[in-house]
């Protein structure tokens, strides 16, 4: 099956245009435009509307609605006065376990939730009610983490997309979310309602603009500029279109209508539909690494990340290697010898009286195969492997490093091991470390993870003393 997702919708999650879209002219476009995005969703013949909404937050992992049919009277917590939304929706546990499963798979922590009176947030019940209000589609509701970042975000696309090809299954994607996302903070009369500030407005219009012409991989990758000069600094509206455009496609291929836009008690409310084209302005701009398997990094939208995103050159994902040299004045190392980074990242860093490295793993420098055998193959499926060549190979590599930054094996201070597998690996990991790291009498810490990303067993974080720094001077 070619990318499963058939149209993807971008729709507001406030109740105004559901309950009282005749109070202003705005709430009132709004309304139609969401019933032209439903018209256009009953054309498209998918399966399954899958929710992504931004006002359903959770803190550990990802939840996913699998509750066949979820039934409540809904109040919202803050525009109570409008009134109370009855729903029955009709949802699709079989795809939402089938998430929950790949999302795992995938180094993600997910659950499913499945109990009467769970409270199904304000925007998953405006955009089921007015996209899909007699229940003809099947529907999944799935939880935008807080503190999610990027490669989070595209590998719960991904396990997404994994579902759905498991069950051949097509889907409509819908994104509940606005887009600038300030709120008025004090009560304000429906005729009184406008975007909060020019700044917001000025990259409401620039979202428009690029989702007009189908640019969903561009509008993901302007987030940062715009994380990096709004006043609100609230990431939730931009990994909302990380996940579309990881479920969707990371391009910029998409023929794109803007039904509706106008103030919605501060907020930018727009209705968006995507749908895949062969024209469009191509792919994403930006060479960044396309994340496979989850590690466990939240670094959301920091300022070195935003800075790195900025218009201008692309950044590398694999960086051509520096020299072989000791340590330059930046305090950063490469070796050539050793196997390339497989991001944005140096293999050593020398911070004051200490050498920091990097990760390293088991691949072969220039050919990056992996002794001992990869633990799966490029299917996913499992593959039996020699964790003592793998091992072996790991400690190798921090040699070469070591060595390219004017240290030695001898010099290393402490060590953090991962291992895939604990019960089947730490023996034979534990032996190859004693006979060749175990004389340096490093303080080791061992991890049991999840994934790494790529296909190996092991992988060390080595901190060492520097050539010209003697034993017992950090």
């Amino acid at each position: 099956m070619n990318n499963p997702i058939l149209k993807s919708v971008i729709v507001p999650g406030l109740p105004h245009p559901l309950l009282v879209p005749e109070q202003n002219e705005g709430w009132g476009r709004l309304r139609v435009g969401f019933e032209e995005a439903r018209d256009a969703i009953a054309a498209c013949g998918a399966d399954v509307m899958v929710v992504y909404s931004t006002m359903w937050p959770s803190v550990i992992g990802h939840q996913v609605q699998a509750h066949p049919a979820p039934e409540w009277v809904h109040v919202d917590e803050i525009f109570h006065g409008l009134g109370s939304i009855p729903y029955r929706f009709r949802m699709d546990p079989e795809l939402a376990e089938a998430w929950v499963a790949h999302a795992k798979g995938r180094g993600l922590s997910a659950r499913t939730v499945a109990y009467h009176g769970f409270p199904i947030d304000t925007g998953s019940v405006v955009a089921l009610k007015l996209l899909n209000p007699d229940n003809a589609l099947p529907a999944v509701i799935v939880s935008s983490n807080v503190y999610s970042d990027r490669a989070e975000t595209l590998v719960l696309g991904k396990a997404l997309l994994d579902a759905l090809r498991e069950q051949g299954k097509t889907a409509v994607a819908v994104v509940v979310s606005t887009l600038s996302n300030r709120l008025f903070t004090d009560w304000i009369e429906p005729h009184e309602d406008r975007i909060h500030s020019p700044k917001d407005e000025e990259w409401n219009q620039k979202l428009l603009e690029f989702l007009g012409a189908g640019r969903l991989e561009d509008v993901a990758q302007l987030s940062r500029v715009i994380h990096d000069q709004i006043r609100v600094r609230k990431v939730v509206n931009f990994k909302a279109m990380w996940w579309l455009a990881a479920v969707a496609g990371q391009h910029n291929r998409f023929d794109g209508h803007v039904h509706a836009y106008a103030p919605l008690y501060g907020t930018g409310g727009a209705v968006v539909t995507l749908t895949p084209s062969a024209r469009g302005v191509g792919d994403k701009e930006f060479d960044e690494d396309d994340v496979e398997v989850y590690r466990g990094d939240r670094g959301v939208l920091d300022g070195a990340a935003g800075a790195a995103a900025a218009p201008g050159p692309a950044p590398s994902s694999a960086p051509a290697p520096l020299a072989s040299a000791p340590l330059a004045s930046t305090g950063i190392v490469s070796s050539e010898a050793a196997p390339a980074p497989v991001g944005a990242y140096p293999h050593a860093r020398r911070v004051g009286d200490l050498l920091y490295l990097s990760g390293v793993g088991s691949r072969t420098p220039g050919t990056d195969e992996i002794p001992g055998g990869p633990i799966r193959d490029g299917d996913g499926a499992p593959l039996e492997y020699d964790i003592e060549a793998q091992t072996r190979r790991c400690i190798e590599n921090v040699r070469i490093i070591l060595e390219a930054a004017g240290s030695s094996l001898d010099r290393v201070v402490d060590v953090t091991a991962f291992l895939v597998d604990m019960d089947r690996d730490f023996a034979g990991y534990n032996a190859v470390y004693a006979e060749l790291l175990g004389p340096t009498q490093a303080t080791r810490t061992t991890l049991a993870i999840a994934a790494l990303p790529t296909p190996i067993a092991v992988e060390l974080k080595v901190i060492a003393l520097p050539g010209d720094v003697p034993h017992g001077g950090a």
